[in-house]
């Protein structure tokens, strides 16, 4: 169990990572659309449509990350009510919800993206990309998410067993930030 919770982990890991390139890329777009409009009074065409794409990618693949850091938003009046194992117990359920929400949000994208497959959909813009190459990103940052949440659920139940060794915990805080 260990060896799977590890393993989610890294693979969340490397989808911070990407989604850190995926946002350098779209920063660097961006400046290079202002160089181009500002010292050659041009455009490059694409800048808005893969600037939109390249944030959806970011969003999507740092999902899972961020849900590994304990980066998501949390309504957290009644975890700090419940102590010890009412607590983990109350933290599995959720994440159980937000497990089975991510198998459905994983499901409905992927016929998405092989709605534009089948279809071979392009975008309406000068560019007419292929949007099942985006879309694509969509069940992936499904999956990725999804199995995040199952380690969540996992590290859940070790807790429970008071078996953490080699496993990276985070609780949540009182202060801001983390």
């Amino acid at each position: 169990m260990k060896k799977i919770i590890n393993t989610i982990d890294a693979i969340s890991g490397i989808g911070g990572w990407t989604s850190g390139i995926l946002m350098t890329g779209a920063l660097v777009l961006a400046l290079a659309e202002i160089a181009i409009r500002t010292f050659f009074s041009g455009t490059l065409y694409i800048a808005d449509e893969y600037s939109g794409y390249l944030m959806a990618l970011v969003t999507l693949i740092g999902l899972a990350y961020t849900l590994r850091e304990r980066g998501h938003i949390r309504m957290m009046f009644l975890v700090h009510i419940l102590k010890g194992r009412t607590k983990t117990i109350y933290n599995m359920i959720c994440l159980a919800i937000g497990f089975l929400f991510c198998i459905a949000f994983t499901w409905f994208t992927g016929e998405f993206f092989w709605d534009s497959v089948v279809n071979e959909t392009q975008s309406m813009q000068l560019s007419e990309t292929y949007l099942a190459l985006p879309q694509a990103f969509l069940p992936l940052g499904g999956i990725l998410l999804t199995l995040q949440f199952l380690s969540e659920l996992l590290k859940g139940v070790a807790v429970l067993r008071n078996d953490i060794e080699g496993l990276h915990i985070y609780e949540e805080v009182d202060e801001l930030g983390r």
